[in-house]
């Protein structure tokens, strides 16, 4: 979970900037009981009056998914590019907050100047669209807040990483920076997008039967070659949970994915013979609520995957997650449904650098 906050000026009169504002999620071996672990933001809370603004830098739960909760006790304006902002307008709406939250978009490489702060946003590469790193000049010099980045030369949607600015700010020079160390621990280089994409394709041709698809559902590059891939094989494609069909219209709000073919619902879809169709799940990390973890234990209203079925797990496995997966894993075994994981095929690349 991330929430950051710089300040700038003499205690007496600090003027401050967040920088996200996201949540974790419990474990069931270390926390039982508790879904959604939130940032105490008691500090911030006391200087409130001094909080220029809330700059978020991309959309991920660990990065926005605090807003709606801990808004009320900051009551900041929020800065946000437009894919984000999407995202952001459908939490705050649940929340019953959109008319009461000041949120402003960014254009895509654009300049916020809040009191001493001015901040450029700077175009990078992840898992999902929009990325942005944040170049926070002051009186005292700049701090470069990464975010969540990798170097991925082809990530299908969106820009690549915007070199110009990161050669530009090295010359300019940096006081600090503030670094995404996701994996830290990880040795090599994180692939690309454009690899998996092309894997897909090959591993649904060899598919029979029915196919379900699971991915982060954030991951719009990831949706987008599922639904590639699954046109190159005679399938169309069924999206099945809520976050799927948010983050898809929320996709289609700012003009990606717009070239993607139409989309059915679980009715058309149990229509179709098994071979035309693809499911394209939530639910990559057993969480028993979400769809596939329903479809795995058979009670799944329209989607029933039997023997000769296959399921792509095109996610890695989150820390914490292993025993709510395997027991998903096992369920769909007993029912004689294929799985294929990222230790199987390249079905999966993380949106982090290696080491």
């Amino acid at each position: 979970m991330n929430l950051n906050a710089y300040g700038f000026g003499p205690a007496e009169a600090r003027q401050w900037i967040v920088v996200d504002i996201g949540v974790t999620f419990g474990r069931e071996d270390a926390i039982p009981g508790i879904e959604i672990i939130l940032p105490d933001p008691s500090y911030l809370e006391e200087e409130r009056e001094n909080i220029l603004g809330i700059v978020l830098t991309h959309a991920h739960e660990d990065h926005i998914g605090a807003l709606g909760w801990l808004w009320p006790r900051l009551r900041a304006p929020v800065y946000a590019t437009p894919f984000t902002a999407a995202l952001v307008r459908e939490k705050l709406r649940e929340r019953g907050l959109l008319d009461k939250v000041a949120l402003r978009e960014i254009p895509l490489k654009g300049r916020l100047t809040l009191g001493p702060f001015e901040i450029d946003f700077v175009t990078l590469t992840h898992s999902i669209p929009e990325p942005n790193g944040l170049a926070i000049r002051t009186p005292l010099g700049m701090v470069w807040h990464t975010g969540d980045w990798k170097l991925d030369p082809d990530p299908l949607i969106g820009e690549t990483t915007d070199e110009a600015a990161l050669r530009a700010m090295a010359e300019e020079g940096v006081l600090a920076m503030v670094c995404d160390s996701t994996n830290v621990f990880v040795e090599g280089h994180a692939g690309s997008e454009s690899d998996v994409r092309e894997r897909l394709k090959r591993v649904i041709a060899s598919c029979r039967g029915k196919v379900a698809v699971t991915a982060f559902a954030s991951n719009v590059a990831r949706i987008e070659s599922a639904i590639i891939a699954a046109q190159a094989c005679g399938r169309t494609v069924c999206l099945v949970g809520r976050s799927m069909h948010r983050i898809v219209a929320a996709a289609r709000s700012v003009g990606l994915l717009s070239d993607a073919p139409d989309l059915i619902d679980e009715d058309e879809a149990g229509a179709l013979p098994d071979e035309n169709v693809l499911y394209l799940c939530t639910g990559s990390q057993g969480e028993p609520r979400a769809a596939l973890s329903r479809i795995a234990r058979g009670e799944h209203r329209n989607v029933v995957l039997r023997a000769g079925d296959t399921v792509i797990f095109s996610s890695r496995v989150i820390p914490g997650n292993e025993a709510a997966i395997h027991h998903m894993y096992n369920e769909f075994i007993a029912r004689g449904v294929h799985l294929i994981t990222a230790d199987d095929e390249m079905v999966h690349v993380s949106g982090h650098p290696g080491r």
